[in-house]
């Protein structure tokens, strides 16, 4: 429940963002909960302006009693775009509907090292697949444009760039790789999101490019993603990235100098929490980060709020966000999606297609047998 007390102390001047709002939480709860925060963010603060709340959308809306479809990986086993855009409509209309506006994904990276424990959040290892499902993906999360309606959510394109073929296979590792392979291999699929699906929101990786975190690659984020694409939209940090640039990649002294750098490249969101990102007050009183670079971050945020229409519509209905869970429609495009993505390696024999007269039982033995793997990202749907 919202505390009050703790929001006065957390909230007093507002809150760029909130995250993962719906945990541990109904579809009825979890509308409440958002219900609650924007109306105290309204009424007790000085300038009333509502937050984006932040999630997850990997392979439907995570959180409790949603529709769950197949992994990533599976779904581009079909190679059917419509069938991906059904399946993103409905998880952005679930996920909208209990009061959150922004999802951490699509996953645009390749799996190209099996070792990589993150491949099936991806569509493969191919950059003309990834591609076309990326962007079929996000014109369904984010809908016709150029706002976001109250059955969408602005998506964010991660993790840029050259997330999926780390050294050693080991996720966050550096990426040691040409500029003429990034751009033959790992940023079309980000290039797409960007000129035909307009994605309103890009993350930037964990990793590091020749030595340089994406986090405050200028390169990166600044001539390819926003001079050459004409990106229009905010970059939201990964969890704790921001963080990594002193504790994992040694690359700043402190906490204020990895603000101060991240702000330059263009790093709009810190999220989850704020810990380099509050060093910005005293950096801007000590005239050590001009003021316009703060405007410009705030202002890219302000921007999706408006898109989001959170002035206009800043609340949402509960019981609409119960009616609409796991519908019995939803569960039936999952069970078709599901049918649709599976994959039989060899078929050997002839073993397909089974003969219904001959066959009276078949047995399912291993690990999967009585248990469903949903994966990552899943929390305890319906």
């Amino acid at each position: 429940e919202l505390s009050p007390e703790k929001a006065k102390e957390v909230m007093k001047y507002g809150v760029g963002q909130v995250a993962r709002q719906r945990e541990r939480k109904g579809p009825r709860e979890g509308a409440a909960f958002a219900n609650s925060v924007q109306k105290w963010l309204i009424e007790n603060t000085r300038l009333g302006i509502p937050a984006i709340f932040h999630d997850e959308i990997l392979h439907g809306h995570m959180a409790q009693g949603s529709t769950s479809f197949p992994q990533p990986i599976s779904l581009a086993n079909s190679w059917d775009l419509d069938l991906v855009t059904k399946v993103f409509t409905v998880a952005a209309q679930e996920t909208r509907a209990r009061g959150s506006h922004l999802v951490l994904g699509p996953n645009l990276d390749l799996a190209r090292d099996p070792r990589w424990g993150r491949t099936e959040e991806t569509y493969g290892e191919d950059p003309y697949l990834v591609s076309r499902m990326g962007v079929a993906v996000i014109k369904a999360i984010q809908g016709q444009g150029p706002t976001v309606d109250g059955d969408h959510v602005m998506a964010t394109a991660k993790h840029y760039a050259a997330h999926g073929q780390p050294e050693a296979g080991t996720n966050v590792g550096p990426a040691n790789f040409s500029e003429r392979t990034l751009r033959e291999a790992f940023l079309p699929s980000f290039e797409a999101a960007v000129k035909e699906a307009g994605v309103m929101s890009v993350m930037p990786s964990y990793n590091e490019i020749d030595g340089v975190p994406s986090s405050i690659n200028k390169w990166l984020l600044e001539d390819v993603l926003r001079k050459e694409w004409n990106f229009q939209g905010f970059l939201t940090s990964d969890y704790y990235a921001l963080t990594q640039l002193e504790s994992l990649h040694h690359v700043v002294s402190d906490k204020a100098e990895a603000a101060r750098l991240s702000l330059e490249a263009g790093i709009d969101v810190e999220t989850p929490d704020p810990d380099v990102f509050p060093t910005l007050v005293q950096l801007v009183k000590d005239k050590k980060v001009p003021e316009a670079l703060l405007d410009r971050a705030v202002g890219r945020t302000l921007r999706a709020k408006f898109l989001l229409g959170l002035f206009e519509k800043p609340y949402v209905d509960e019981n609409r966000a119960v009616q609409i869970t796991n519908s019995s429609s939803n569960q039936a495009l999952a069970a078709e999606a599901a049918r649709r993505s599976i994959i039989l390696l060899k078929n050997d024999n002839n073993l397909l297609p089974l003969d219904r007269n001959a066959i009276k039982s078949i047995a399912v033995i291993g690990p999967n047998a009585n248990r469903v793997h949903l994966g990552g990202y899943s929390d305890n749907p319906g």
